[in-house]
């Protein structure tokens, strides 16, 4: 009786996964950062989840893209030349087109200053780098439904 508990246990896991990226599959996911090995496991992570993922390389190059896309979600490098994370989320929160999509800082910094900073500029969360597929995809969860929430009521 142990070994069927355990597998059904994985049955359940294994249809909430298909659920979940059925789900995932409508979700459109920007990357912003100018480390290309960033770029490619965000989008490797977020692709393998069912994401249509948008990448971009800087602030400058996001918020051109940002316009044609309507990501849902967008996770932004705060150490980026010309344009940097701060101030690419502060420019998108204050578009009132996007103000509500859910804007993730993402840093190899994890003070209390750096995360009061971005909560300043309007960012909804604060990831460390080097991040790990598990959280990039719980932060992508957690605001899914708030995105399309919101882009339901516009």
């Amino acid at each position: 009786m142990s070994q069927k508990k355990p597998s059904q246990e994985m049955t359940g896991k294994e249809l909430q996964q298909k659920l979940t990226i059925e789900q995932l599959s409508a979700i459109k996911v920007m990357v912003i950062d100018d480390s290309n090995t960033i770029r490619r496991s965000a989008e490797i992570f977020l692709k393998n989840s069912g994401c249509s993922v948008i990448l971009a390389e800087d602030g400058f190059d996001a918020l051109a893209k940002i316009s044609n896309e309507h990501p849902d979600i967008i996770f932004v490098d705060i150490m980026m030349p010309r344009l940097d994370g701060y101030q690419t989320c502060s420019l998108i929160k204050r578009n009132a087109r996007y103000k509500s999509t859910p804007v993730i800082m993402l840093s190899s910094k994890d003070g209390l200053f750096d995360r009061a900073r971005g909560r300043m500029v309007g960012s909804d969360q604060y990831l460390t780098k080097p991040f790990t597929q598990e959280t990039l995809l719980e932060a992508v969860q957690t605001y899914a439904s708030i995105s399309r929430a919101n882009s339901q009521e516009e």
